[in-house]
């Protein structure tokens, strides 16, 4: 199977997860550290979203791919965006994904405070992640994947 397929599915999957852990498991459990967990998955999907558009143009020889992940998304930016008329509200909310959750990866310190998940840099700067902030995510996520599906399918 050709790897953007296997990066497609991989995204829905992970798509599916997060949604069932948004709307089922979390308004049941409601506890907030699986906000963290749920904002990984949505994380994940983004990636794999991405890395699926960018290997689909790749195979068709529209860009050229790199080692470099950063040089990477700059031509996803670039060249890929505006084909796959994803917004510039959606490509800000991911760069705020992505941030968020490599801050959480090198916060050496976090807490949950009233509703939220509050983690602090090394430098003591807060950052915060709210269940809506997560379903806000979870809602730009699933819509590039669906406009990841419709640019596939005119391509087929």
């Amino acid at each position: 199977m050709e790897k953007f397929l296997e990066n497609i599915l991989a995204a829905e999957k992970k798509i599916h997860t997060a949604d069932h852990l948004v709307y089922v498991t979390f308004p049941l459990i409601k506890d907030k550290r699986l906000l963290l967990k749920i904002t990984q998955e949505i994380k994940n999907a983004a990636t794999n979203c991405i890395s699926s558009i960018l290997q689909h143009e790749y195979l068709y020889k529209r860009i050229n791919l790199y080692k470099d992940p950063k040089l990477n998304f700059k031509i996803f930016i670039k060249k890929c965006v505006p084909k796959y008329q994803i917004t510039k509200e959606e490509v800000n909310l991911i760069l705020e994904l992505f941030d968020f959750m490599e801050k959480h990866k090198k916060s050496p310190f976090e807490f949950i405070k009233d509703d939220k998940i509050v983690i602090l840099s090394n430098g003591l700067e807060p950052k915060t992640l709210t269940f809506e902030k997560t379903k806000e995510f979870l809602i730009i996520v699933k819509s590039i994947l669906r406009k990841t599906h419709e640019t596939f399918k005119k391509n087929f």
